[in-house]
């Protein structure tokens, strides 16, 4: 338990077998109360699997590689089966940093918040390592263009760090079951019908350095992956998906 709260982290990984046991190791030592930590193997061809399950974490495999959309909505589903009150998401290339999960949590803790998203970008934040340039222009973009239809100003919207109170999704407004959103649309999804439907949402500066390329390419195609997470965007803003 964190101040109350029954934590899970949740982490889709595809291949990451050279990093997910290191994501759970920093887990283990990170200054919160963990109460579990669940991968969804979204149909790895490598030990992603074992590896995850060797450092301790519950695993949820997939025997075909379904898209990050779909593995989180595994581990949500998951989460909220075994009662627990908040998920932190985090990725499973070792770019985030654990111990600013309490960065996340505790706006949540002392009920101010429903989301709260890690932002590179605010004072405090920073960013660095092998982070490809097409993803520094569009990490800029994509807040100021989804900030232009929400209504509110952004800094980060794509930032998969992030902690989220389960209870939201009771809303039947909220509807992630849809296969539009099995890739990479689904955490802006989140976080457009957050802001939308009235629940409060926060920033907080984070890290992110992304890995090596070394131990592995981002699974994130310029084009492919790129119009997966700016679709919600415009489907939502014209009207066109609920």
């Amino acid at each position: 338990m964190y101040k109350g709260s029954k934590i899970a982290v949740l982490i889709a990984a595809h291949n990451e077998q050279q990093k997910i046991g290191r994501v759970i190791e920093r887990l283990h030592h990170a200054p919160v109360d963990i109460d579990a930590v669940i991968v969804v193997d979204d149909g790895s061809t490598d030990e992603t699997a074992s590896e995850a399950r060797t450092h301790g974490a519950i695993v949820l495999s997939k025997e075909t590689r379904g898209g990050v959309g779909a593995a989180l909505r595994t581990a949500l589903a998951f989460a909220q089966a075994e009662h627990f009150d908040v998920v932190v998401i985090m990725a499973g290339n070792n770019k985030d940093d654990p111990n600013e999960i309490p960065r996340l949590l505790d706006p949540i803790s002392a009920d101010e918040s429903d989301l709260v998203v890690g932002s590179r970008f605010l004072p405090g934040g920073r960013y660095g390592g092998d982070m490809p340039a097409y993803r520094k222009l569009a990490t800029r973009l994509h807040p100021w263009l989804m900030s232009k239809f929400v209504g509110k100003h952004l800094t980060e919207s794509t930032n998969g760090f992030r902690a989220l109170r389960l209870s939201i999704l009771d809303d039947a407004r909220i509807d992630l079951s849809q296969r539009w959103l099995d890739s990479y649309g689904l955490e802006v999804y989140l976080l457009w019908k957050t802001i939308k439907l009235g629940y409060r949402h926060r920033e907080v500066p984070c890290t992110k350095i992304y890995p090596s390329r070394k131990l592995g390419n981002t699974k994130m195609t310029p084009i492919i992956g790129w119009w997966d997470i700016l679709r919600p965007v415009f489907l939502l803003g014209l009207g066109l998906r609920r």
